[in-house]
C-alpha cells in the first residue's frame, strides 16, 4: 500500500507515527508533504526509509502513484489543497480528508475526478494509538473501506458511519475525550479535598477510568451491569451515586453531548 500525507502536523504527524511504530506500513512506503521542512526533517531523521518534500512537483507524482492519500490539514486549507492534487488523483487512489466540518460536497467541489472520498475524524487520543475514529465514505468499494478503516484500526479504534452522522459522533467521540476529562479533574478535586496530593489523585482517577473503560470493552457488557457489580445494598457506591443525579450528573452530560444537534 503506497500512502501518502499531505500535512505533517499534530494528526497528520500522529497517522504517520503511529502506523511507522507499529511497523504497520513500510517506511519506503510513506510519503509526507509538508511546507514545515524543519518537521519534514524530524520524520525523516525518526524513520528511515521514508519520503519527505515540501515541493508541489513531488507531492503531485507521489499521490499519481499511491493506493491512499490522507489530507490533514486545517479545514481553511481543505480547499487549497484538493484544488492542488486534484489533477493528479486518477481514480483508484481512496482520498481520507481529516478536517472537522468539511463535507463531500466541499470535498467534491475541488476534485476532478470523483475518486472514492472519506470524511475522517479521529480525537486526540490518536497521539498515542487509542483514538476513536470515526469514517464516512461515498463511492469507495468494500475493499477500499476495508483498507482505510484498517488504516485508522492499526491508531485505536475505527467505526464506519453515515455522513449525516459525523456532527453527533463528534461530539460524543471528539469532544468527549473533554468530557472524559472533566470528569477527572471533578474527581481528582474531591480526592484531594479528602486528603490526597493532586498528583496522586491524577494516578488513582485515571486509572480508574482506564480500568472501567476496559471492563466495557473487553467484557462487551453494558455500563449498567458493571455499576451493578460494584453497588451493595445500602453502600457508598449508591449513595454516592443517587448524590450525584440528585445534582444532575446524568442530565448534565446528555446536555453536554446534545448541546450542538
Amino acid at each position: 500500500m503506497k500512502l501518502v500525507i499531505v500535512g505533517a502536523g499534530n494528526i497528520g504527524g500522529a497517522v504517520a507515527c503511529g502506523l511507522l511504530e507499529k511497523n504497520s506500513v513500510k517506511a519506503s512506503d510513506v510519503s509526507i508533504v509538508d511546507v514545515n521542512e524543519g518537521r519534514l526533517k524530524e520524520m525523516a531523521a525518526q524513520y528511515a526509509g521514508i519520503r519527505v518534500s515540501s515541493s508541489n512537483e513531488d507531492r503531485d507524482a507521489w499521490v499519481k502513484e499511491s493506493d491512499v492519500v490522507i489530507v490533514a490539514v486545517k479545514p481553511w486549507l481543505v480547499d487549497e489543497v484538493i484544488g492542488g492534487i486534484a489533477s493528479s488523483l486518477t481514480g483508484k487512489q481512496s482520498l481520507c480528508v481529516i478536517a472537522a466540518g468539511v463535507d463531500f460536497k466541499q470535498i467534491d467541489a475541488r476534485l476532478k475526478t470523483k475518486v472514492a472520498s472519506f470524511r475522517v475524524m479521529p480525537n486526540t487520543a490518536m497521539t498515542i494509538g487509542e483514538s476513536m475514529t470515526l469514517i464516512s465514505s461515498q463511492r469507495a468499494t468494500k475493499e477500499q473501506e476495508e483498507q482505510v478503516m484498517w488504516i485508522f484500526n492499526c491508531l485505536g479504534k475505527a467505526v464506519l458511519i453515515p455522513e449525516n452522522m459525523q456532527g453527533a459522533a463528534t461530539s460524543v467521540c471528539s469532544c468527549g475525550i473533554a468530557y472524559a476529562l472533566r470528569y477527572l479533574r471533578a474527581a481528582v478535586e474531591g480526592a484531594v479535598e479528602m486528603g490526597f496530593r493532586a498528583d496522586v489523585a491524577h494516578e488513582m482517577v485515571a486509572q480508574t477510568m482506564k480500568g472501567a473503560a476496559e471492563l466495557i470493552l473487553k467484557n462487551h457488557s453494558h455500563a449498567e451491569a458493571e455499576i451493578d457489580k460494584v453497588c451493595t445494598p445500602g453502600g457508598w457506591t449508591i449513595k454516592g451515586l443517587n448524590e450525584m443525579e440528585a445534582q444532575g450528573f446524568t442530565n448534565s452530560v446528555i446536555k453536554g453531548i446534545t448541546i450542538n444537534k
